[in-house]
């Protein structure tokens, strides 16, 4: 018998009780959003409601992505577990291997008859949530991949030109050095660093984050991120930290505040960060590719994607689980994607949308937009660049970011750091792998 992380299915499968008398059947949705992106949600889910009269979904935000993930795993334990869930892109593998407590989409949209073509979605976006043939598990909702965003008003005040080459880190390199030597407090400031420069980083050069094709081959997965690539840009963006060419400011998006006020010259964050510093930058700002080593590896390869994806949960009603296809056809309908897409910077999750985005055109009067789409789809994903599916990978990312201060506050090389996160994170793969088999 499968042990499995969200603990004893047989107790916690129990359905929820039906809505009865109301004249309408409710589907509670869990996320993870707040600020702009709380309010685009709350206006689909807005939109929905009013589109017909036989379901509502009650949206409700359990915190962030961390939070939403467990506080999903509690409720289904006693049993009060929400119709759909949040969860992000590191969470996945975990969510795979809880059977008993999720309902796959494409069994939910078969069974519910909602409009569901899974063709129609993006192969990069939909390969993340799929099974080895094919079979969508969860619903990619909002994708991101990482860019490099330039306040064109800070590189100007320091006497750098704002139309630099940005696109290889070698370029960056010397332009972080004419920024501080400028009068710029802070030529850069990253967000969500494992993800863009350990996991993506991998990634863009074609070098393995883990064994076993990054997880999607097996459980009896390692990593690989202590590799002499990753070790090496990880050592140069030390001595920039030492420098004072890059500024570390936490371990999630905390360097997005400091950017939006425009403290910051460079920062290295998610396509989506651009509903935020659309919305609050004060200064002329641009979205250029995520740079790169030249000469390393095959770069540039691909980046992936982070963000999240909507799963199922077991435990509902079968006309309750028509309200769900209904709800999660609605949102990969071309209008109500293509709208997200621009508003958010995430990536369109469907063909269709992108196409509509580029038909309007939002791509000419939002230049560097299209960014993100391009750097996901320039190349056919490799078993390197196609994503990483780990075990407990939320936990081995809190061991990445304790070893990667280490590296920006002098106290380890980037190879001791390196060297230890793998040896860390190793012992919760197997920890993982034992308690799936």
């Amino acid at each position: 018998m499968k042990k499995l992380v969200f603990g004893a299915i047989a107790a916690a499968t129990t359905a929820m009780s039906p809505i009865g008398a109301s004249a309408q059947t409710e589907i509670q949705f869990w996320h993870a959003f707040t600020g702009r992106l709380g309010e685009l949600v709350a206006a689909q889910v807005e939109e929905f409601n009013a589109s017909q009269s036989d379901y509502k979904v009650v949206a409700s935000h359990k915190g962030n992505y961390s939070e939403t993930l467990n506080a999903g795993i509690a409720a289904f334990r006693a049993g009060e577990q929400p119709h759909v869930l949040m969860v992000f892109e590191v969470g996945t593998a975990t969510m795979m291997a809880a059977e008993g407590a999720i309902k796959p989409v494409y069994e939910v949209m078969a069974e519910s008859g909602a409009e569901f073509d899974p063709d129609a979605y993006i192969g990069a976006v939909k390969g993340y949530y799929t099974t080895t043939d094919g079979q969508m598990l969860s619903l990619p909702f909002n994708s991101s991949t990482p860019v490099l965003w330039v306040n064109r008003d800070a590189m100007e005040a320091a006497g750098v030109d704002p139309d630099t080459d940005l696109s290889t880190w070698q370029n960056v390199d010397s332009v972080l050095e004419q920024l501080k030597a400028g009068g710029e407090d802070c030529p850069l400031v990253t967000a969500w660093q494992s993800w863009i420069h350990l996991e993506n980083f991998s990634a863009y050069h074609d070098v393995p984050f883990a064994t076993r094709d990054n997880g999607f081959a097996g459980l009896d997965t390692e990593l690989a991120l202590n590799g002499e690539a990753q070790v090496a840009h990880l050592a140069k963006m030390g001595e920039w930290a030492k420098d004072g060419e890059f500024v570390y400011t936490g371990r999630r998006n905390e360097g997005g505040a400091n950017f939006r006020a425009g403290e910051c010259a460079l920062f290295t964050e998610s396509s989506a960060g651009y509903a935020g510093i659309k919305a609050e930058a004060e200064f002329a700002f641009d979205v250029r590719p995520l740079p790169y080593w030249e000469g390393v590896g095959n770069a540039p390869q691909n980046t992936i994607i982070g963000g999240a994806s909507l799963w199922v949960m077991e435990g509902h009603e079968a006309e309750e689980y028509k309200g769900v296809g209904e709800f999660l056809s609605f949102l990969s309908s071309t209008p109500v994607q293509a709208k997200w897409h621009q508003d958010t910077g995430y990536l369109p999750i469907t063909v269709a949308a992108g196409e509509a985005t580029k038909e309007a055109g939002f791509y000419e009067e939002n230049p560097g937009t299209d960014v993100a789409v391009k750097q996901m789809t320039a190349n056919q994903p490799t078993a390197n660049s196609k994503g990483i599916r780990l075990g407990s990978f939320d936990q081995i990312r809190g061991i990445i970011d304790e070893e990667l201060e280490g590296i920006w506050a002098g106290d380890k090389t980037a190879q001791e750091a390196m060297d230890s996160a793998k040896e860390r994170g190793d012992a919760l793969l197997r920890r993982f792998e034992q308690a799936n088999m």
